[in-house]
């Protein structure tokens, strides 16, 4: 249902914490990412960092069958001839990048010859899905196509408005780009709604807070016609969510309305993460073209005859392209997710999932230690540690990182330092539990605690509510196991 801006509820990524948990704080206590003077706005990720990232990633990449996407991978750069067809360079130029190629020789027969041509790092993938579209003849029958793309991003965001991981100059969306008919509209923009709500409900994310972004008064493109027509259709999608949505006067992009997903972090700050965006104008920019029946025979779903019949006397049409991103900017949404958690992760997302701590120095304990760091890492009960001599691994496998601790350092000196660094699971290893193939495992940071211990009880066939237990190595596997397959 649609309500008034002020009356609306804001989203939250949950009770803000006190002190609030700034990202860049958790961050650097976390070695999660840098930044420098050499970038500024562009975030160099360490090895933790970059394993949440590419979760992220590899989460969404799973959902995309589902949903029909198929991941294709665009340049970094473009002249700046396929910006002005775009038409990025009219309204978007003064946020983009430009690049002046090598062979520059400032003479005019070279300027129109394109060899002089200025360059823009692209700030989205819109021109290149769109080049890929018109890379060969479609009908209608192949809609509607949908593209996805992780390929690196650059705005030039003044320097002032820069922070952490929420406001950068380089950075990745999960950018995707649905062609279709305007009969296939609706369905399109529910399947998005729901693959949004899927993933923030993974997250534990929300409510969040959808907004109806409408026609810019100082630059767009296109008729007074095509706006009223998307922005409509775009409310219809609302209206029928049944979920709370509000408007946003004169905030849409500039080729077309869109619906935004507005979260706060832990300061009580709104950013944007996913959007949806109707555009009825870059499809006649671009010339893209599908062979299809007459608007009324569409609409009404003719049959294949009477379609087949009209492709005769009716011409081409051009696509409705539907923009949307789920995450919005990754580095964003990470950002969000840290506050969200406060640095205490679930398992599958955690950069420190475990840590094997050893009493002694006894040889067969370090021994075992790397025996059973393999096992858990491979998930294979069995697997051996031999180091004589690297091995192909098998494609599809997903490792969990496990670290270890076999320094001399007394015991609770290394249990404290693991806690201190929100490890999800430190397990401890000495010269008994070598001899009883076993290992004592204590569940400490771990997002969701109860539903953890549950899931250990179910293995271990128990009800102890006790973070500390002794369990086998096929036990613990089976654990870890359970606890990335659901999330928690």
């Amino acid at each position: 249902m649609h309500i008034e801006e002020a009356d609306l509820e804001y989203a939250s990524t949950g009770d803000p914490p006190t002190p609030p948990a700034d990202h860049r704080t958790l961050a650097t206590a976390q070695k999660l990412f840098i930044t420098s003077p050499y970038s500024p706005g562009s975030p160099l990720f360490l090895p933790n960092g970059a394993y949440m990232f590419n979760k992220l990633i590899s989460f969404l990449r799973a959902q995309y069958h589902e949903f029909g996407f198929r991941e294709v991978v665009t340049p970094t750069i473009y002249k700046r001839s396929l910006w002005q067809t775009s038409g990025h360079w009219d309204n978007y130029a003064k946020d983009m990048f430009e690049v002046q190629g090598r062979g520059a020789t400032g003479r005019i027969a070279n300027v129109e010859a394109g060899q002089d041509e200025e360059f823009g790092l692209k700030p989205m993938n819109c021109p290149g899905h769109c080049l890929l579209f018109a890379s060969e003849r479609r009908s209608y029958r192949d809609l509607p196509i949908r593209f996805a793309d992780f390929s690196a991003l650059h705005r030039n965001e003044i320097s002032g408005a820069l922070s952490g991981l929420t406001r950068v100059r380089r950075f990745h969306q999960d950018d995707g780009h649905i062609f279709c008919t305007p009969s296939q509209i609706l369905d399109e923009i529910r399947s998005t709604l729901e693959f949004i709500r899927i993933v923030y409900d993974t997250f534990n994310l929300g409510p969040y807070k959808l907004v109806l972004s409408t026609r810019p008064t100082d630059s767009h493109i296109g008729t007074q016609e095509e706006w009223d027509r998307a922005e409509g259709q775009l409310k219809d999608a609302l209206m029928e969510s049944g979920r709370e949505w509000g408007i946003n006067e004169g905030d849409g992009a500039f080729y077309g309305p869109k619906i935004d997903i507005i979260l706060k972090d832990s300061d009580g700050k709104e950013h944007q993460t996913a959007t949806i965006q109707l555009d009825f104008q870059l499809g006649q920019r671009f010339g893209l073209e599908y062979i299809a029946p007459a608007p009324e025979s569409d609409r009404k779903g003719g049959t294949s005859l009477e379609v087949d019949n009209e492709l005769k006397t009716n011409g081409p049409f051009v696509p409705v392209i539907i923009h949307r991103a789920i995450f919005g900017s990754l580095e964003r949404f990470l950002a969000l997710l840290i506050e969200h958690y406060n640095g205490k992760y679930p398992f599958w997302i955690s950069p420190r999932p475990a840590i094997i701590l050893s009493v002694t120095q006894d040889p067969d304990v370090i021994e075992y230690i790397s025996k059973i760091k393999e096992q858990l890492s491979s998930g294979e009960p069995n697997e051996s540690s031999s180091t004589a001599s690297f091995k192909r691994q098998k494609l599809g496998i997903e490792r969990i990182h496990i670290d270890t601790d076999l320094s001399h350092r007394h015991l609770n000196k290394k249990i404290a330092e693991a806690k201190s660094k929100g490890y999800n699971n430190i397990i401890v290893v000495g010269g008994r539990d070598v001899r009883e193939n076993g290992l004592s495992l204590e569940i400490w940071h771990q997002d969701r605690l109860d539903d953890t211990l549950r899931v250990r009880n179910s293995i271990r066939g128990t009800n102890k509510m006790a973070t500390n237990d002794k369990m086998t190595v096929p036990q613990v596997v089976q654990f870890f196991q359970r606890l990335q397959s659901m999330y928690l």
